[in-house]
């Protein structure tokens, strides 16, 4: 399942806010993905933008009329609302909001809105004060109401000089949204738990043991399920990656966190994915001291940590929630992941070699077999975000119709 703008059908609505002139970029990115792209202004819109900067970066022509004569001698605000595949209004001003939550249609943007029968993204951006106002918050609350996507603005500094949530969010953000309209929702209704990361068990105040897990695979999944129309909760430990304010993160440092946690809300998931390379030792005792270096003999002893992967093969409905892990090895990569699947009760195992530079820790791609009750499928090589769209493609075809028969 391919996530592309190519030859989908965008429409921006534009409204009056210092933040409209950001949109173009947006705009200019979609044109480069081969998307079409509509934009449609208010009045104030081009008080901050020119039409003629958007009409440039699309190659089509703004609407920012009602009373001009449309296209195909069809009414624009009717059009706009059921052509295309997505409807996206940034910025979307205090004023904008209150307007589609009261119903008003008094220009070309609010009136293309309330006769949509598309999908609808919200973003909202104004002074942190008028976005924090009791009034400003009912409206989204009742936009979310009416069906429409809101994506929350970022804190940051005002043009204005004030701080705060208010900020227009970036594209990068934005645009997973519109993507995940543009999939097919095959996990609607689903909520995914997906573990991520490495974990650290303390010897003394400076240091701990740990591996070189950078997250990627797992937040890779998490997006991927994202994408597909899943509630998501992400737990994972420490990482430099981003967070994506459309998946729960929780955040954990150690194994038994990483384990409370999961046990916490495993229950409510139909799919769990356990991703995260948890440390299999932890120190027996932790030094309440920085451990000298003249303690030339000290000695740390051992402990194993909790088995989190197979608690949960003994704790989980197996005829109504999806198990699967992760297996790291460096050999005998196929016969360690049965192993673990018998051992851990998993529905799949996805393994990956460890010693390969371009499968290991810290990698951009990923080669993985999927091992499972009738067999292995191994996937190709390719990137972390495409191996985890394979792995739900399989999940999907052979797991989910069994949780659902």
């Amino acid at each position: 399942m391919a996530h592309s703008f190519s030859n989908k059908h965008i429409v921006i609505a534009v409204t009056g806010g210092i933040a409209a002139y950001k949109v173009a970029g947006w705009a200019s990115s979609l044109v480069k993905e081969q998307a079409v792209v509509d934009v449609v202004m208010t009045e104030a819109a081009k008080q901050f933008i020119s039409p003629l900067t958007f009409s440039s970066l699309t190659g089509r022509a703004v609407f920012d009329d009602m009373f001009t004569a449309e296209r195909s001698g069809r009414i624009s605000h009717i059009s706009l609302g059921r052509e295309a595949d997505c409807l996206l209004v940034a910025p979307a001003t205090a004023n904008t909001i209150a307007h589609l939550a009261g119903g008003q249609a008094d220009n070309l943007v609010t009136t293309s809105i309330l006769a949509a029968t598309i999908p609808i993204i919200v973003c909202p951006a104004m002074n942190v004060k008028m976005y924090e106002h009791r009034a400003t918050r009912n409206n989204i609350a009742l936009l979310r109401e009416y069906g429409y996507e809101i994506v929350e603005p970022e804190t940051g500094a005002m043009a204005c000089g004030d701080f705060g949530p208010g900020r227009l969010p970036t594209w990068e953000i934005v645009s997973k949204y519109v993507l995940r309209i543009l999939t097919d929702s095959t996990l609607a209704g689903h909520h995914v738990l997906v573990t991520a990361g490495p974990t650290r068990e303390h010897l003394d105040p400076a240091r701990y043991l740990s591996n070189r897990s950078s997250g990627k695979m797992g937040y890779a999944l998490a997006l991927e399920a994202f994408y597909r129309g899943a509630a998501v909760t992400l737990i994972s430990g420490p990482t430099t990656l981003p967070s994506f304010p459309g998946i729960e993160l929780v955040e954990v440092e150690t194994a038994q966190e990483m384990h409370d946690t999961v046990m916490s809300r495993y229950q409510q998931s139909s799919i769990i994915i356990k991703g995260a390379a948890v440390a299999d030792f932890r120190a027996k005792h932790q030094s309440a001291q920085k451990i000298k270096k003249q303690d030339a003999t000290y000695v740390v002893e051992l402990e194993p940590t909790a088995d989190i992967l197979a608690e949960l093969g003994r704790r989980c409905d197996m005829n109504h929630q999806i198990l699967i892990g992760f297996a790291a090895e460096s050999e005998n990569l196929e016969s360690e992941a049965r192993r673990k699947l018998v051992q851990k009760n998993c529905h799949l195992i996805a393994v990956n070699s460890i010693v390969s530079p371009s499968t290991g820790f810290g990698a951009d791609t990923n080669q993985v077999t999927l091992v499972h009750k009738k067999g292995a499928t191994p996937l190709p090589l390719t990137s972390k975000e495409k191996t985890a769209e394979l792995m739900f493609d399989y999940i999907e075809d052979h797991f989910l119709p069994l949780q659902t028969g």
